[in-house]
């Protein structure tokens, strides 16, 4: 059985949401195959290397899956499917589990209703928060997180070719970088992504001074929703989330014939 939505939301809002969040993660290497998206980016974030079932179309399952299996060999991916409340066909999941593909990864995509709640305190002093560019923010959260060039070049290659806008920023602490993070808008809907601190800067409050910010910012462009995407497990950053008014709006997860490929 496919993911549900998680509560009660205005029922054109989660739609705009999913759409968004797809938008947002585009990579230049994409195709379609009978109705679902195919994404194949050497990067880091999954939803941008994996088969998005956004539509029924006319084949079975099992011959999509014969077409997609190639094309991701060749690119040198495995092969993955998100599944979605919104993923098609009806009980995608079910089927995907029957043919042996496991579940891995269960992540959170949150909602702010009403952006307009937040207002971001002021900053002392010793504490700032700056606009950079889209390549240099790659490298900077590629940095933070460990991640080698091959996914940073990929990250920045993303967001140069990202069909909705990009804003990104850091935060400092006496001229060290403490946090950073970035907003796609589209439209009234905000997507907040990458946001990142410092391990040793960690349970000071930066994200959350971060994350009003960055609304505050986005809602003086023209944002009246926000939405989020994270790890359901990662405890600490939902608490910061839920304390900026975002709730759970719906689950996903991905499936894949050998999750540790």
């Amino acid at each position: 059985m496919n993911p549900v939505i998680a509560r009660n939301f205005d029922p054109y809002l989660l739609p705009r949401v999913e759409d968004a969040g797809l938008n947002a993660s585009a990579p230049p290497q994409q195709r379609w195959v009978d109705g679902w998206l195919v994404r194949l980016s050497p990067g880091k974030a999954k939803r941008a290397r994996c088969i998005n079932a956004v539509a029924t179309g006319r084949m079975s399952v099992a011959h999509k899956l014969a077409l997609c299996e190639p094309v991701f060999s060749q690119a040198g991916l495995p092969l993955m499917v998100r599944i979605t409340p919104f993923s098609e066909p009806a009980g995608l999941d079910s089927m995907l589990e029957g043919m042996g593909f496991q579940r891995f990864d269960d992540t959170r995509v949150m909602v702010l209703e009403d952006v307009s709640n937040i207002v971001a305190p002021s900053l002392p002093a010793h504490l700032t928060i700056q606009s950079i560019g889209l390549e240099a923010f790659a490298q900077r959260v590629g940095a933070l997180r460990g991640s080698p060039l091959s996914q940073r070049q990929a990250h920045g290659q993303r967001l140069a070719h990202s069909p909705v806008p990009f804003r990104a920023y850091e935060m400092k602490l006496d001229g060290e970088v403490v946090a950073c993070g970035q907003f796609a808008l589209e439209a009234d809907l905000v997507g907040l992504y990458d946001i990142f601190t410092a391990e040793s800067a960690r349970g000071q409050g930066f994200a959350s001074r971060l994350c009003a910010q960055l609304l505050t910012e986005a809602h003086r462009l023209g944002a009246r929703h926000g939405y989020l995407q994270v790890e359901g497990d990662n405890h600490p950053a939902r608490a910061i989330y839920h304390r900026l008014g975002f709730a759970d709006a719906y689950p996903y997860h991905y499936r894949a014939p050998d999750p540790a490929a």
